[in-house]
């Protein structure tokens, strides 16, 4: 069974930055592509930032694209997310995710999907001030 806990989150000033983490455990890490999610009150959970099992590939959403970057660190069954010139529309609940299988990459429309992914966890908040 596939834990996933994030930390990170907090208060910060529009055009400050973050850096979220996403500890996983119960599967073989290095095998699975990962993502972040984030959901808004009152806004449907949207897709943000999706890396490769090894690394070497990388997707984000438009409006991320520049400021966000996702890594990892397979040694560490470690995911992150640094977040740098956050604005207060990026106020939102963060989730990581992991693929339901392994050694899969769909790239673009498919790694953005939420259906490709079996495992959340509980999130962590991200506030962002005007």
């Amino acid at each position: 069974q596939v834990q996933l806990v994030e930390s990170g989150g907090g208060l910060v000033q529009a055009g400050g930055s973050l850096r979220l983490s996403c500890a996983a455990s119960g599967r073989t890490f290095s095998s699975y592509a990962m993502a972040w999610f984030r959901q808004a009150p009152g806004k449907e959970r949207e897709f943000v930032a999706a890396i490769s099992w090894t690394g070497g590939l990388t997707y984000y959403a438009d409006s991320v694209k520049g400021r966000f970057t996702i890594s990892r660190d397979n040694a560490k069954n470690t995911v992150y997310l640094q977040m740098n010139s956050l604005k207060p529309e990026d106020t939102a609940f963060y989730y990581c995710a992991e693929d339901k299988r392994p050694y899969s990459w769909y790239g673009g429309g498919g790694a953005s999907s939420s259906v490709q992914y079996d495992s959340w966890g509980p999130g962590t908040q991200v506030t962002v001030s005007s």
